[in-house]
């Protein structure tokens, strides 16, 4: 029987943003308020962060049942990593003050290194299981060329071994915590949910022109590998390419990155049918989207996880390469197709071939659409959240039946009142104990078995 949890998602990141990160914790948060079963209470859930902004409320209704407390440690402004560490015991103290009384919630889930830190520490202080997602660990940011804090390797392992269980986005993410030092069987995977209202094959549509549009969306042109797409363009003459992501649309022109992409297009004749769109917000991708024959996602490297459900939550198929959550999202010739990264004349033919088989798009757009709805909802997503925060919950204890209890039915039978009912005979399960991997018990029976590998869940 499960009831109603009070869960405290703790976030050191600006959660009033667009990133990825943070738009992931609120819909989340509003999501686990749902409970596993329908019968049961709601859930409550409250979001802890570090305020970034002085004229931000202490406490904003993401919801009914769930919020988000701004905690002050340190300015109430954005931070980088060296700051906000230098500020973190400030928000382990503020965290620790809501904790020891009334407000101590049933399980901590972190979000993110430096949040897991402080959030790892109270919660080991108060006897509190503690869940962790990384959203990226520092091995796989380090070879998209961005520059890893020096200890964050360090930090990180020390907090997934800390853990109770640990939230991994995709398969290549769970392994790589696995490549840590983190157990496996602590390491279970959840992918990134896409909100399906927002993100839908009906709904208005930016203007475009009759050339089939490919559209790629990425947070950070250096790591979307934009120069790959533009080379594949070369051998797709009828279609056009919109770039959304950088800088915001007024900034685009005194933008070093974008002159050199601007640069390369003109050099491979390609610049008329290239459109550089800036920064897209949140609201209007799915404008974008619907204008879409295709979704290119070619990041070698951790690519944005989100980008690839958004565009199939559309009806977009995409076109990727099979790193990060890409592998674990699209399905290669069912809802898209995998090519292999930095490979632009084989990109191009493909991407030609598939826009020239209309029978075929359409198939992979209905399988994309369908599958970003079943299998990527955040009902689903939260489900799988509240199953494993429930495999570290400790277990209520169950009496064991009085002994008054276990001789009433014979005294019933003696009296005549169930005479042609023979008592069953009465068992006592084994007692049940928890462990930081999951329920075992102390009687006979097969261990829980660990799993030896990662494998999406389809």
């Amino acid at each position: 029987m499960y009831r109603p949890l009070n869960i405290a998602l703790v976030s050191a990141s600006d959660l009033d943003g667009e990133h990825l990160q943070s738009v992931h914790v609120r819909d989340l948060a509003r999501s686990l308020v749902r409970p596993l079963h329908g019968d049961a209470e709601p859930n409550h859930v409250t979001v802890y962060a570090r305020r970034q902004d002085k004229d931000a409320k202490s406490r904003v209704r993401l919801g009914p049942g769930a919020s988000l407390l701004h905690l002050d440690a340190g300015p109430a402004r954005p931070l980088t990593e060296d700051e906000t560490l230098a500020y973190l015991r400030d928000f382990a103290d503020e965290l620790r003050r809501r904790w020891s009384g009334a407000g101590r919630p049933d399980i901590v889930h972190a979000h993110g290194w430096i949040g897991g830190l402080a959030a790892c520490a109270v919660a080991r202080e108060l006897d509190i299981p503690f869940a962790h997602s990384y959203h990226g660990v520092a091995a796989a940011e380090r070879r998209t060329g961005r520059e890893v804090h020096p200890h964050r390797d360090r930090l990180e392992k020390a907090i997934g071994r800390d853990a109770a269980i640990v939230l991994a986005a995709h398969v290549e993410e769970a392994n790589s915590i696995v490549r840590m030092g983190v157990p496996r069987p602590a390491v279970t995977v959840v992918p990134y949910a896409v909100d399906g209202e927002h993100f839908a094959q009906t709904g208005p549509a930016l203007p475009h022109g009759d050339r089939a549009r490919l559209v790629m969306v990425c947070d950070d042109l250096r790591s979307g590998d934009v120069p790959t797409a533009l080379r594949a363009l070369v051998h797709v003459p009828d279609a056009e390419l919109a770039v959304a992501g950088g800088p915001d649309r007024e900034e685009l022109e005194n933008d070093q990155d974008v002159h050199k992409l601007k640069l390369m297009a003109k050099e491979l004749h390609v610049a008329d049918r290239v459109i550089f769109l800036g920064r897209v917000p949140r609201k209007s991708l799915p404008r974008l989207l619907r204008t879409a024959r295709l979704a290119l996602c070619l990041a070698p490297v951790q690519p944005s996880p989100s980008v690839p459900l958004e565009a199939m939550a559309c009806g977009v198929p995409v076109v990727t390469t099979s790193a990060g959550g890409n592998a674990d999202e699209v399905l290669d010739k069912i809802t898209g197709l995998h090519v292999p990264a930095g490979r632009p004349v084989q990109i191009g033919r493909t991407i030609r071939h598939l826009l020239s088989e209309e029978t075929t798009r359409h198939g992979y757009s209905i399988a994309a659409a369908d599958r970003a709805r079943s299998r990527y909802s955040w009902e689903r997503i939260a489900a799988e959240t509240l199953r494993a925060y429930h495999k570290v919950l400790p277990v209520p204890e169950v009496p064991a039946p009085r002994e008054d209890d276990a001789a009433e039915p014979r005294r019933r039978a003696r009296r005549g009142g169930g005479a042609h009912a023979r008592p069953r005979p009465l068992t006592t399960a084994a007692p049940t104990r928890r462990t930081r991997h999951g329920p075992r018990t102390s009687g006979p029976g097969p261990a829980p078995c660990a799993r030896s590998s990662f494998a999406p869940v389809g």
